[in-house]
């Protein structure tokens, strides 16, 4: 069948356009989207020709990724369900993770519609929330991973590395989980995104070290840091301020530069997490975190646009002109979905 995706069709090239769809298997959905999140760290990285696949970054000699289709979450109503499919019927409003195309790099992808996918990748959502609020649920599971990968005990001081959607979330879930926060970031406009509770930092307006700013908000020692961007750097620049047995939780992007010393880590007997993906399980738990009301999701959105104006979204990230945090792209309504 035909449908519409946004492609990367070269470097920092975007495109909304048709594109082949496999027809469905027994055990296999069809949504109709409504609404799709861009991740803007992952998804960044496949626009600038940076990876090729998952956490594989491109090295002189590999395939450019190109054209591959965009991303991997939104929201939409079921179509049609498979022989094989018992929990899902049509009519139901999904989070669907990727999708089946044709004639890609990859023959998965997430900004497309009609979204033939895996039923074990879709999530029948509540009622009780706008779709956009549950559009972005695996990028949210990340951040909510990154903030329970290590124990936290009431009053443990936790440092997030970026400002960015993956930091706000793990600030959110820590914060949750009874840590003091602080946040290191790089853009105002983001850090006012935080929740109040936590200590946002613009790194870029410091005059002393980080480190003279750090050790003040966490004189016993930090418990928890959690690098949400690919900053090394700041994470050894830490290194002697976090308490015996701290946490380490890597979830950045390194591409090629991604060697931790593990020996540095030794000396205070550090433990290293390095979270990735998603599983079932985290996505329930960040699916009834957002439902119950303490993980925030929809006002975190910045800019909606229409899917058909992707290659319009993408120029705004890419072009770092104008202040964006949460972009989603809205789809044209069909079969009475609602958005």
């Amino acid at each position: 069948m035909k449908g519409k995706a946004v492609v990367f069709v070269d470097r920092l090239k975007a495109s909304f356009q048709e594109v082949d769809i496999p027809e469905p298997g027994d055990n296999e959905v069809v949504v109709d989207v409504t609404v799709s999140w861009i991740s803007n760290g992952t998804e960044s990285s496949y626009f600038r020709g940076e990876r090729i696949a998952g956490d594989t970054p491109y090295a002189a000699g590999s395939p450019w990724p190109f054209p591959i289709v965009a991303g991997y979450q939104k929201v939409g109503v079921v179509t049609h369900v498979g022989k094989n499919v018992t929990d899902l019927k049509a009519g139901d409003r999904v989070f669907a993770t990727i999708s089946r195309v044709e004639g890609m790099f990859d023959p998965f992808g997430g900004h497309v519609s009609p979204a033939v996918t895996p039923a074990s990748e879709v999530w029948k959502l509540p009622d009780d929330l706008p779709s956009a609020d549950y559009a972005g649920l695996v990028l949210t599971q990340v951040g909510y991973n990154c903030g329970m990968r290590a124990p936290v005990r009431q009053g443990d001081c936790a440092v997030v590395i970026g400002d960015g959607l993956v930091g706000n979330w793990t600030a959110q879930t820590l914060l949750h989980r009874g840590a003091k926060v602080m946040v290191l970031g790089r853009h105002d406009d983001r850090l006012r995104y935080f929740p109040e509770q936590a200590v946002g930092v613009n790194t870029k307006r410091l005059e002393a070290p980080i480190t003279d700013t750090v050790s003040g908000f966490a004189p016993d020692g930090v418990a928890v840091v959690v690098d949400t961007v690919g900053d090394l750097d700041s994470v050894y620049a830490l290194l002697p301020l976090l308490g015996h047995e701290a946490h380490f939780v890597s979830a950045g992007f390194y591409g090629t530069q991604g060697s931790i010393d593990i020996q540095r880590l030794r000396l205070k007997e550090v433990t290293l997490h390095a979270p990735a993906g998603w599983t079932k399980t985290r996505m329930d738990e960040t699916l009834q975190a957002i439902r119950d009301g303490w993980l925030k999701t929809g006002a975190l959105i910045t800019h909606r646009f229409p899917a058909e104006r992707a290659e319009d979204a993408w120029r705004l990230i890419a072009d770092k002109k104008e202040p964006c945090l949460g972009v989603v792209l809205e789809w044209p309504v069909r079969t009475g979905a609602e958005s």
